[in-house]
């Protein structure tokens, strides 16, 4: 299957900066893909090329059909209300479903009356998510979507969202800094460390191929690859990946998402990526 995101030695500088290096990783169609990372590793530069708002100094991007994006800080003009808002994105765009987004605002309460400087921040949220799915996207980019947003704000826009995924063959890439608002919605992950894809695939798959392992320091886990280790006191604690160590003395389980996502941004060195893919000339 073509995948709905391919980027491919993307490298992108700001002055002598360079935020994005070798950059190559792709996202399967019709996943929810998370991008985690420390902040500056480069999550919205990857995103704002994904989306054709900035050019890269190598590389590409490629995009199986249409793309819409949702901005941070999710722009809206606070004196339109929210028809206005909905008419003014039908103006800007040739695709378009406005009987769709009157619907999902009708099934969320938000009244079209309503100005948007009066909305609350997940009521904003939405409707900027709105905004993006009328346009009938193929993949949808959201940067940090669930910023600023409560607990049930985030649950709300993120049960919304997985709806949309679940009617079609939309794929989406949204990034956040709470990987437990990631557990249950996505089942792809990308963690971007340093300007580079650190790990990259299916959530489940990754989980499965990894071990929280705790033991005695003198213990041996020979056969595993260690991918980040802690002491305390005599005992010690690590993730590895691949095969369980033969050492008995070893307790071993599998990781949730959160531990084996700072586990990786702890060691910036290692890694948890499919075969690279090389640029075309």
């Amino acid at each position: 299957m073509t995948p709905a995101l391919e980027v491919t030695g993307l490298a992108v500088r700001y002055r002598r900066t360079w935020v994005l290096r070798d950059c190559s990783l792709s996202v399967p169609t019709g996943r929810v893909a998370a991008l985690v990372g420390p902040n500056g590793a480069g999550k919205t530069t990857l995103m704002h090329a994904t989306v054709g708002l900035l050019r890269p100094a190598r590389g590409r991007v490629r995009v199986a059909g249409e793309v819409a994006f949702v901005a941070q800080d999710k722009p809206l003009y606070d004196d339109f209300s929210v028809a206005e808002t909905l008419t003014f994105g039908r103006r800007m765009n040739r695709r378009w479903d406005g009987a769709a987004a009157a619907d999902r605002l009708a099934e969320l309460g938000i009244p079209l009356k309503r100005k948007v400087g009066g909305l609350s921040g997940g009521q904003r949220a939405q409707v900027a998510v709105t905004l993006a799915l009328a346009r009938r996207p193929d993949l949808l980019v959201l940067d940090e979507p669930l910023a600023n947003l409560d607990p049930l704000a985030r649950h709300d826009v993120m049960r919304s969202i997985m709806a949309e995924v679940a009617g079609g063959e939309l794929t989406v890439l949204l990034s956040s800094h709470v990987v437990s608002d990631l557990e249950e919605t996505c089942d792809w992950l990308v963690v971007l460390n340093e300007g580079r894809p650190q790990v990259s695939g299916d959530i489940e798959e990754l989980l499965d191929g990894h071990l929280v392992l705790t033991g005695p320091g003198e213990a041996s886990a020979a056969t595993a690859q260690v991918v980040s280790a802690s002491r305390t006191g005599r005992q010690v604690g690590m993730l590895v990946r691949g095969a369980p160590p033969l050492d008995p003395r070893w307790r071993a389980r599998r990781p949730g998402l959160e531990e084996l996502v700072m586990a990786y941004l702890r060691s910036p060195e290692s890694a948890a990526l499919p075969r690279p893919v090389e640029a075309s000339a």
